[in-house]
């Protein structure tokens, strides 16, 4: 995927400039992270969370390159424990949850950093059939159905990209009541 095919994926749940604060959980090198940041603009903070400290290390490179507004923070992490985080006007969890078997104590954990109003955005491989480099993928069905047992609400898909792998990545937009 390209940077616009990321933005593309995310610009449904988020407006230009919106600013806020933000995490990014599973950031990875930080595809996700810019497009997030190139949408929020110059008033959002970003909080990259990656339990690789290289990728992360990646992530704060080609900030300084791609020169973006958003502030970003780094944390060495593991999104499945608890963070210290909270409030947040928004998360992104781009190709990170289909890592996760057991996803209902991550999502109730995520779900609690959001702050009532708050999105999450989801960016995942429409599939409930995994491989060894996609272990745990799921159907925007499968989301819905899962964000609704956390008490996410309005879930709606965003956007669609085809993927060589999988099919296809959709995108998709929950709620905090």
């Amino acid at each position: 995927m390209r940077h616009a095919d990321h933005v593309r994926l995310l610009a449904g749940g988020v407006r230009q400039n919106e600013g806020g604060s933000w995490a990014d959980l599973g950031a990875g090198a930080g595809a996700f992270t810019l497009a997030l940041a190139d949408l929020i603009g110059p008033h959002g903070v970003i909080h990259a969370v990656d339990r690789d400290p290289g990728a992360l290390a990646e992530l704060r490179s080609s900030f300084v390159s791609a020169v973006p507004q958003a502030e970003v923070r780094t944390h060495v992490a593991d999104f499945t424990r608890r963070l210290d985080l909270a409030d947040l006007d928004g998360i992104v969890m781009a190709n990170s949850l289909h890592f996760v078997d057991d996803k209902l104590p991550v999502l109730a954990l995520v779900r609690g950093y959001v702050r009532s109003g708050g999105k999450l955005l989801l960016v995942e491989y429409d599939s409930d059939r995994g491989n060894p480099w996609v272990p745990h993928p799921m159907t925007f069905e499968t989301w819905r159905s899962l964000a609704a047992e956390v008490g996410l609400i309005e879930t709606r898909r965003l956007a669609t990209v085809p993927s060589r792998f999988l099919r296809q990545i959709y995108s998709a937009l929950s709620l905090a009541p």
